[in-house]
């Protein structure tokens, strides 16, 4: 039992594992600013969770405090990381990395908002050269990557500051208030002594079996970084790209299944990456199985485009059609008639009514303007609603337009 006081555990004493850990001395290897860094992970350990306290207004000003029992007594996993973190981007890396190893398992559904997945951030500074350790402030509330690394800069600058006007830090628990951009000061944070650990009366010992161990690790699927490192490989994408790609299981097994239909690596990439994280309200395995669009049905648009049945342009609107509506894309394309028109007689006849409207433009052509061209092809685009094949207008303009002088 592990004893504190605070509203968010009335029984005043928390069970969790202190002595033997599930698992201890691990690392993981983040890259930040194109270089490599391992961060080490002390232990991983069970314990209960506490009820969420709900302010009503700012902390400083709130009349009263509400607490949500309702995740109280479940168990949580927690991952205390060895103090090798070096910056407030070297933290959310290792987040990341952390996050996308949980989803790949199953074990997590990666949620900051909600908590389901959550981050405590101590930080110290010490003098250049020192090997003693700063004294620490740990800092809570912090429900994105985006606020993990905003709170622990602005937590950063605040003890530097007050360490260059002579001040002390007291070890305590701070709170990120994301709206006014700084920490303030929950509590005084305890010692190890002052939590009077002491072995849970009422559960028996928790024996975990080597060989179970040796049985699991058979099992486990393959993970972010070695992914990440295959799509590179064998879809020869930019570390970018299959970074971003395989964050999340399911978003790389979407990405898979789609490359598996329609066979170029990158242009499935781009509109994974673009139309379809833009439209998806997250990337985990919930989202993903919600898509409304499956992969073979964004590798059909794609290969319309392919074919010349409608343009790259086209296409955006269609996805986001078929994203509202769950349609594919044929149907979209035939009922709202978006066909690429490819006919050269038809065409030639609206590239002649723009070279007549715009003068000018031609003009500037004839002196050797070349982006007048671009111009000119974009108002055949529009005369015909995007619906004009660009290769052959841009053919046809050439063909049409005087020789430049």
């Amino acid at each position: 039992r592990k004893h504190y006081y605070y509203p968010d555990m009335p029984k005043n004493y928390q069970i969790s594992q202190y002595e033997e850990p599930l698992a201890v001395e691990g690392w993981l290897e983040v890259t930040v600013d194109g270089a490599p860094r391992r961060i080490g992970i002390e232990r991983l350990h069970m314990e209960e969770d506490v009820g969420k306290l709900i302010h009503e207004g700012a902390l400083e000003t709130a009349r009263a405090s509400l607490v949500d029992f309702n995740r109280s007594g479940v168990p949580l996993m927690e991952i205390v990381s060895k103090p090798d973190v070096r910056s407030a981007e070297e933290a959310t890396a290792y987040l990341r990395a952390l996050r996308a190893i949980l989803l790949y398992l199953g074990v997590c559904d990666g949620n900051m908002e909600e908590g389901s997945f959550r981050c405590d951030a101590n930080i110290s500074l010490r003098p250049r050269g020192s090997k003693e350790y700063g004294v620490k402030a740990e800092i809570k509330n912090m429900n994105s990557f985006k606020n993990v690394q905003h709170a622990l800069e602005f937590e950063a600058r605040r003890q530097a500051k007050a360490l260059a006007a002579g001040e002390r830090i007291v070890q305590e628990t701070r709170l990120w208030e994301a709206d006014k951009g700084y920490t303030l000061s929950m509590r005084s944070k305890e010692y190890a002594h002052d939590y009077r650990y002491f072995p849970e009366p009422d559960l028996v010992p928790l024996k975990v079996e080597q060989r179970w161990v040796d049985q699991l690790r058979t099992t486990l699927p393959e993970l972010p970084v070695v992914r990440q490192q295959r799509f590179a490989s064998q879809y020869g994408l930019p570390a970018y790209d299959a970074e971003l790609l395989t964050q999340s299981r399911a978003l790389a097994d979407y990405y898979e299944a789609a490359v598996r239909e329609y066979p170029k690596p990158k242009i499935v990439s781009n509109w994974v990456l673009s139309a379809l994280l833009r439209e998806l309200p997250g990337d985990d395995e919930a989202a993903i199985a919600r898509c409304p669009i499956p992969p073979k049905n964004l590798a059909r648009l794609l290969a319309l485009i392919d074919d010349g049945t409608i343009s790259g342009k086209i296409a955006k609107d269609v996805f986001e059609k078929m994203y509202r509506s769950g349609e594919d894309a044929e149907t979209i394309v035939k009922r709202e008639g978006l066909v690429q028109v490819a006919d050269a007689g038809a065409l030639a006849a609206v590239v002649e009514q723009v070279l007549a409207a715009n003068a000018p433009a031609v003009e500037d052509w004839k002196k050797g303007k070349k982006q007048s061209l671009g111009f000119l092809v974009g108002q055949v685009m529009k005369a015909t609603q995007g619906k004009a094949n660009p290769a052959i207008v841009n053919q046809l303009l050439l063909e049409q337009l005087p020789k430049p002088s």
